[in-house]
């Protein structure tokens, strides 16, 4: 039976027509297992034309869509000393509402009267610049008489000049008159002497002719001495407008001067009225800063600085709280190699921590547990862990992210590509070759648009 012996009994003895022969001999071992084989075979070479969907798989984490919706921490413009706390770690506050209540530690700032002074010195800043405006219009309205003055005084002057050009031009006819006058007594003098000499006239008539030639001369020294007078008088007349002209050019300028000076200290008081008004919306402002509110609602986590009367510096983190309202976003982080392969718009599907689920990353459509998203922002510089940060967002054409989610907690993104067969995805992976150069359709048409 076990073959064993070179003497075969088969050679004179046909097993066959026995039971236990025709039993064993006769039965076909393996037939099933053919079978079997046959079909898992038939059945993996149908996988290996199935479709799979190439993607890009990363880690990342739950952050916001707006950077104004992302944790914060809040700080003090100004140093200062922990007074009072309003609020306990957990809270939920409004936007506005009293954080902290602090005090100054800087000796500038203790007087409590501060802004109550310094608006004193502002009035009187104030007062003191209208009365130097009081003052400069006081000089301009001296100006204004002192030019009307001058041109009352020059035109009398004018006047007496023009006087005195009509008594110099009355005196040269005057003159002109005894100078005839003198002519005719000298004439008739010397025809009265030789009338004399030839018997024809007295003695006594010479002697009046004579008197009379004196006369005459007399009169005439003493019209050129008046024409003389009066000529003076017209040299006087122009040097009194010469003088009242300096004069109150001088008066003028000094009034001027005074106005600038005027002037100058009010514009001196206006700049120190500006630097008090600077100055006083400075203590209004910083007493406001003594007590730190929230910037928007939200839920303290942290008091970072937590002990009273703990000082601190201007710009130290004091308290941190996370927005109540925002809209959750996932970061990705790609490889330089793979980032050709994202764009904008392209659909993604992502893992939260916490959340199970079944993923079978080449068929998406298959997989449990995962929610869709789609990209949002390309960062076009790398970071600091050599990869490209892409921000995802949550797609409305699929089921909502669950709303437990908490930002920084883990999550894992898989970014679809190219439908390709099985056999094509085994032997790009056993080859460590990239995905398929992707386009999405939307990208491709405009492309096609803008060569048209």
């Amino acid at each position: 039976m076990l073959n064993i012996s070179n003497n075969k009994i088969s050679k004179y003895i046909d097993i066959t027509t026995f039971k236990s022969g025709k039993e064993i001999f006769t039965k076909q071992y393996h037939k099933r297992f053919k079978k079997f084989l046959l079909f898992f075979t038939f059945i993996l070479i149908v996988i290996l034309f199935l479709p799979w969907t190439q993607n890009i798989t990363s880690k990342g984490s739950v952050t916001t869509l707006k950077p104004n919706h992302r944790p914060q921490t809040l700080q003090s413009q100004i140093p200062g000393r922990i007074e009072e706390w309003f609020i306990q770690e957990g809270d939920y506050v409004k936007k506005g509402d009293t954080i902290l209540r602090i005090s100054e530690i800087k000796s500038n700032y203790f007087d409590a009267k501060l802004s109550e002074r310094t608006g004193n010195q502002l009035n009187a800043k104030a007062s003191s610049v209208i009365a130097y405006q009081n003052k400069t219009q006081a000089y301009k309205n001296q100006i204004i008489a002192l030019k009307q003055e001058r041109k009352l005084k020059l035109a009398q002057a004018q006047n007496k000049l023009m006087q005195a050009y009509l008594k110099v031009k009355s005196d040269s006819i005057d003159l002109e008159a005894v100078k005839i006058k003198t002519t005719i007594a000298k004439t008739q003098y010397k025809r009265t002497v030789t009338l004399q000499k030839e018997g024809l006239k007295a003695t006594k008539d010479v002697e009046e002719k004579r008197a009379k030639l004196q006369e005459a001369n007399a009169k005439l020294i003493s019209q050129k001495n008046k024409l003389l007078t009066t000529e003076n008088n017209v040299i006087n007349a122009k040097l009194t407008i010469s003088t009242l002209k300096a004069t109150y050019n001088d008066k003028l300028a000094k009034a001027q001067s005074n106005v600038f000076t005027a002037q100058s200290s009010a514009f001196n008081s206006e700049a120190q009225v500006s630097k008090l008004e600077s100055s006083l919306a400075n203590y209004k402002k910083r007493e406001s800063l003594l007590f730190v509110t929230a910037p928007q609602d939200g839920y303290i986590n942290k008091a970072i600085i937590s002990g009273i009367g703990e000082t601190f510096k201007e710009g130290e983190k004091l308290v941190s709280i996370m927005p109540a309202n925002y809209d959750l976003a996932v970061e990705m982080y790609v490889k330089p190699i793979d980032l050709p392969l994202i764009h904008i718009g392209e659909k993604v599907r992502v893992q939260f921590d916490g959340w199970p689920a079944i993923i079978f990353s080449g068929w998406p459509n298959v997989s449990y547990g995962t929610y869709g998203a789609k990209v949002i922002a390309i960062e076009n510089y790398i970071s600091s862990n050599g990869k490209y940060r892409v921000l995802l967002t949550q797609d409305k054409e699929y089921e909502p992210w669950p709303k437990a989610v908490r930002i920084g907690s883990g999550a894992r993104s898989i970014a679809l590509l190219e439908n390709v067969p099985i056999w094509y995805e085994l032997w790009r992976q056993i080859n460590s070759f990239p995905p398929n150069f992707y386009q999405p359709k939307n990208k491709k048409q405009a492309e096609t648009k803008n060569k048209k």
